[in-house]
């Protein structure tokens, strides 16, 4: 069996970053991606709920910002709840295993120098990636 995801998009809003009560941090974000339509040739766009866990979600939230270019590997993950009127709902979500950087912080936007944050010792091109271990469920 096989659950593998590759997607390439646009962050829609800032990465929400929250801590477990253990600690763990976790952000979320949502990712814009584009796809054509075979027969008419017009682009429609996905929106697409990411989450992202320990070191590589504190980096998400302190270099990223709506509107940056990345690059998202992980596994689809669907799961169930209940909402405020008591109905089952499902949630479609991608666990991020490993996000790019494909573009650089404009100046003064989020993640860029000045902006409160420092992007010293980031390589824009490389994966920040974790080990499946450090998953904590």
């Amino acid at each position: 069996m096989l659950n593998k995801v590759i997607l390439i998009g646009r962050l829609t809003r800032e990465p929400e970053l929250r801590y477990t009560p253990s600690g763990t941090a976790v952000a979320k974000f949502t990712l814009a991606v584009d796809r054509r339509q075979a027969r008419d040739r017009e682009r429609e766009t996905d929106f697409i709920d990411i989450v992202v866990w320990q070191k590589q979600a504190e980096n998400c939230a302190n270099y990223l910002g709506k509107g940056r270019l990345v690059a998202v590997e992980g596994r689809l993950q669907i799961r169930s709840y209940d909402d405020s009127q008591g109905v089952r709902r499902k949630a479609a979500e991608v666990v991020a295993e490993n996000v790019r950087f494909l573009d650089r912080a404009k100046e003064g936007g989020p993640g860029a120098p000045g902006a409160g944050h420092t992007a010293e010792g980031l390589d824009y091109g490389s994966e920040i990636s974790f080990n499946e271990d450090d998953i904590p469920f």
